[in-house]
């Protein structure tokens, strides 16, 4: 694309922001027209899954539409303002993603204490309750501080990030708590497999 052009096409987006700070709903299909290829593509990138990535498109396009009114012309123009959305929206699912693979792998030592798949042989429901009930406890005997970040983080799929903004606290001290949290839910497990209640 030639510069001019280019500049143009930046001039069009900017102005089509602007209309949906209005709440011009027209805005939002043009500039889903001329932009949903390109973030599916980048989303895509990023996550290595088209149908992630189609969500991604989804709550770009709806975050911009809530946030169109924040959105400031001078500092980018409004595809790079949609790219740098659902970049962020892309890497925070890839951090949910791996939160979730760290959760399991948090507790692989104790899959069989998670463990419910396949034919049950008589009273294995109330053993799995048994189980889950274990787990919570193991939970619940967290300080209230790392109980609130783990569950934020691995029930809630909040970023680091999100639960400091929430906790009011900083990010570093969010991810302490988280890694601590985590180390005592091992430790707690492994002393109830091997039989250490």
């Amino acid at each position: 694309m030639a510069a001019g052009q280019r500049a143009a096409s930046e001039s069009h987006d900017r102005a089509l922001v602007r209309r949906m700070a209005g709440g011009d709903e027209s805005a939002l299909a043009d500039l889903y027209d001329a932009w949903a290829d390109r973030v599916h593509t980048l989303a895509c990138w990023i996550l290595r899954d088209a149908d992630e990535a189609e969500d991604v498109v989804e709550e770009t396009f709806w975050q911009a539409w809530r946030t169109a009114s924040r959105y400031d012309g001078e500092r980018a123009g409004g595809g790079t303002w949609l790219l740098m959305i659902a970049r962020c929206r892309a890497i925070d699912r890839l951090r949910a993603r791996r939160r979730r693979t760290d959760w399991t792998a948090a507790f692989s030592t104790n899959g069989s204490l998670l463990d419910g798949a396949g034919a049950e042989p008589p009273g294995a429901e109330e053993e799995r309750r048994e189980r889950y009930s274990v787990l919570a406890s193991a939970l619940e005997g967290l300080p209230r501080e790392q109980r609130e970040a783990v569950e934020m983080a691995f029930y809630g799929g909040l970023s680091h990030a999100e639960i400091a903004a929430q906790m009011a606290q900083p990010l570093g001290t969010v991810k302490t708590r988280i890694r601590l949290a985590i180390q005592k839910l091992r430790q707690r497990l492994a002393s109830l497999r091997d039989g250490d209640l």
